[in-house]
């Protein structure tokens, strides 16, 4: 054991008025117990017995401080080794999750000590020669810090935050991969990522490995109803959903709210090329830059005229000639017939891998407003489809949004710009296309594929 503690689990509710006596969370009566007094959602992720269980809850419904306990049984069950405790930010680390685990670990176990230079918490049982028990803790903004362990299993903070990206999350299931090892996944819902794909989406269609739990936060007795009721008149209903209920909405300022998820990502089916007697015509879209070259191939239904997002890059660090290489590499075999990208003042780019091998034309048209209109159109209509294995473009399409402003209501301003390379290579080809035409046989084609 990591402790000598047993725990034991009682239910607890309340009305969620102001001064009602509620049992504390958890409650040390001596001789080796902890007794925690859970409320409902805490309880059903407690009692889980699948490899990946998210609480998908509302804000203040007794995430963050249930995570260590549940880590710590983990550590019980699975024995001496590395364990993980991983979250958005270093700031979250700091305000949240560490002062949880110093909590339990440090102040109530007295297990062993917390090395503030390595952020590793470690058991005393290593000064005495025994088998050692570590629990890491990470960032995932900073992905070297989820690389340095083969972990037995892990507890996600705020797993919603745009900071906690897919690279993070696919590190630390490479790191659980040799044991197996289980997560649990605390989060209130910040927007529609990868968290929804990857996690939410897999499980609705009847992942027997995850287990979302979802939450209100008048779930937590602690929490006012009057607060929550006040929450739900004077918050935009999709703030409302999202922040206190944990249930998915597409937030406002969402730049694609005309993308539709259910009948537009498909899954990959083989594209006619040039072997082919009848091969469809590709394009690309590029955006340059030294750390984030990015490129996306779309293929066009001749039939229909839809277009079929393929395969998508995103990668730094190369020469343009080098990364011409990968282009051509790729696309062997297709029919690429344009390719287009960058702004106008970008032509040493278009210049330089014209002159590798790979020609790249100027958009015909470069306005960022006007470009994001002609591929909004696309969308409204259903004519462009993603193939579902195509991650990184559906991560930024399903959280490419503007600021919002006092009244939650969206401003001219992309927020954080910088990281949507792909949502800029898009409108430079799309806007390429010029307007189109809904065709009969457009409408026909998505009905019999719904079908």
């Amino acid at each position: 054991m990591t402790t000598g503690i047993e725990y034991g689990v009682e239910t607890r509710e309340g009305s969620g008025k102001q001064g009602e006596s509620i049992p504390d969370f958890a409650e040390y009566p001596g001789d080796g117990e902890i007794r925690l007094n859970l409320h409902p959602g805490q309880v059903r992720a407690w009692e889980s017995e699948k490899r990946f269980i998210f609480m998908q809850a509302g804000t203040q419904s007794g995430k963050t401080i249930f995570g260590p306990h549940w880590l710590s049984r983990e550590m019980d069950s699975r024995g001496p080794g590395d364990y993980m405790a991983v979250t958005a930010t270093y700031p979250l680390l700091e305000l949240k999750m560490l002062p949880e685990l110093k909590k339990l670990f440090i102040t109530h176990y007295r297990w062993g000590e917390y090395k503030a230079s390595s952020r590793v918490f470690e058991s005393h049982a290593k000064e005495h020669g025994a088998p050692a028990w570590r629990i890491i803790l990470g960032s995932a903004t900073n992905p070297e810090s989820l690389e340095s362990a083969t972990a037995k299993a892990a507890w996600l903070d705020e797993v919603g935050q745009h900071q906690f990206n897919r690279g993070a999350w696919e590190a630390i299931l490479r790191r659980l991969s040799i044991a197996q090892g289980r997560v649990l996944g605390t989060t209130t819902l910040y927007e529609i990522g990868w968290y929804k794909m990857e996690v939410y989406d897999r499980w609705v269609n009847g992942d027997p490995d995850i287990d979302i739990i979802q939450i209100d936060s008048i779930v937590n007795p602690y929490f006012s109803k009057e607060e929550y009721y006040r929450s739900m008149a004077t918050l935009p209903r999709w703030k409302f959903n999202m922040f206190y209920r944990g249930l998915f909405e597409k937030p406002a300022g969402l730049i694609y709210d005309s993308f539709n998820e259910e009948d537009c990502v498909i899954p990959r089916f083989p594209i006619p090329d040039a072997t082919s007697k009848r091969p469809w015509l590709r394009y690309c879209g590029h955006d340059f830059g030294p750390n984030n070259t990015a490129a996306l191939w779309y293929a066009q239904d001749p039939d229909t005229g839809f277009l079929y997002v393929y395969r998508a890059y995103l990668d730094g660090g190369l020469s343009a000639y080098d990364h011409a290489q990968k282009f051509k590499s790729l696309s062997e075999n297709e029919t690429i017939i344009k390719r287009v990208g960058g702004a106008h003042v970008e032509d040493g780019w278009r210049e330089a891998f014209t002159a590798a091998g790979w020609p790249i034309s100027e958009p015909r048209e470069n306005g960022v407003e006007v470009g994001i209109n002609t591929v909004y159109g696309w969308h409204s209509l259903n004519r462009i489809f993603v193939f579902n294995d195509v991650t990184r473009y559906l991560d930024e399409k399903l959280s490419y949004s503007r600021k919002l402003d006092e009244m939650y209501e969206p401003t001219a301003i992309i927020d954080n710009k910088s990281r949507f390379h792909l949502m800029d290579a898009e409108r430079y080809i799309i806007s390429d296309f010029g307007p189109e035409r809904v065709l009969k046989s457009s409408r026909v084609a998505l009905v019999q594929r719904r079908l």
